[in-house]
């Protein structure tokens, strides 16, 4: 169960939302003045928070290194047309000279 507390009832109550964390799988929210401070959440589900994390930070990775050779490949062959167009125009300018 999710609930939300304020700063000053996390602080008297703390030890029952550690319990209500642990045994029982409840999120705690704790506020002040109606901004969210901080969560206390079972040490399973920031394992798997850290999993989750570690995963996406492998993917992006990985897809930042394959973006960046797709990227170099792309700018080669559109420099390499470039400069094969340059020299048709060339060489069509100086037959027409």
């Amino acid at each position: 169960m999710k609930r939300t507390v304020s700063a000053m009832e996390a602080r008297g109550k703390f030890g029952e939302l550690l319990e209500s964390v642990l045994y029982r799988g409840d999120e705690v929210v704790i506020e002040r003045a109606g901004k969210v401070m901080g969560v206390l959440i079972s040490p399973t589900k920031y394992q798997l928070l850290e999993q989750n994390r570690e995963r996406m930070y492998r993917a992006l990775t990985e897809n930042q290194e394959t973006t960046a050779v797709a990227y170099k490949e792309a700018e080669r062959i559109a420099t390499e047309a470039v400069r094969d167009l340059q020299k048709k125009r060339s060489g069509s300018r100086r037959r027409s000279a």
